[in-house]
């Protein structure tokens, strides 16, 4: 599997030759500069809340790239009332079947709204089971116990996890969700784009070692074998 991060919390994962896209926010995104919005690649798209720095290119993306959305119910309708009509909606509960494996809705703490006050739904995170393998994307979320669930569903090769606290989780949290996961291989997002959520990258990559984890953050563009 490849991931190619893409700044803040968006990234896409390429898996059994489908590009899965997470929470696309290129549009006013500091990490990242010059980006076409008309060539970003994607079978599918998975947002986890409706937030503005997770939802910002939504429409356009889906619009330009024909690819199936998959987000909790409330903006699966929103994403209609906007003209996206390829749309999956799901909520917490069992995997549902895609044509690159598996994908469980499950629980995230945090909020959910869009820019404009409207109700979102409940964020969302999710785990993935394919063929090529699995892996766990948190979207935002403060560490909680729910996380100890996943090991029973999937043995996970990656996680995305965010880092930058104040919002979500900090790197020591994110360190405790790594066990609770069962996974040591982290891919930390969320972090560094504004001062509110600025971290020692050293120092966050020196704890997860010395925990015996393996942080990695990507440059914003760069893209991994997982």
């Amino acid at each position: 599997m490849k991931l190619t991060f893409y700044g803040h919390a968006t990234f896409s994962v390429q898996v059994n030759g489908k590009n899965i896209l997470f929470d696309p926010f290129f549009t006013g995104n500091p990490m990242i500069k010059d980006i076409d919005i008309q060539k970003i690649k994607a079978d599918y798209i998975f947002i986890t809340h409706g937030h503005g720095d997770h939802t910002a290119d939504i429409v356009n993306v889906a619009k330009s790239t024909g690819a199936q959305c998959v987000a909790a119910a409330e903006v699966v309708g929103w994403l209609k009332k906007n003209g996206v009509e390829k749309a999956h909606p799901v909520n917490h509960g069992g995997p549902v079947a895609f044509d690159f494996g598996k994908a469980r809705a499950v629980n995230a703490i945090h909020s959910s709204s869009f820019s404009d006050g409207t109700y979102a739904g409940n964020p969302l995170g999710f785990v993935f089971t394919t063929p090529a393998g699995n892996f766990y994307a948190a979207g935002d979320t403060a560490l909680t116990m729910d996380m100890q669930l996943i090991p029973l569903w999937a043995r996970l090769d990656f996680a995305i996890l965010p880092i930058g606290g104040n919002y979500t989780m900090d790197p020591s949290d994110a360190i405790h969700a790594a066990d609770f996961v069962k996974c040591n291989k982290i891919v930390g997002v969320h972090y560094n784009t504004w001062p509110i959520i600025a971290i020692d990258t050293d120092k966050a990559k020196a704890d997860f070692a010395a925990a015996g984890k393996d942080l990695l953050l990507p440059r914003a563009g760069e893209t991994i074998e997982l």
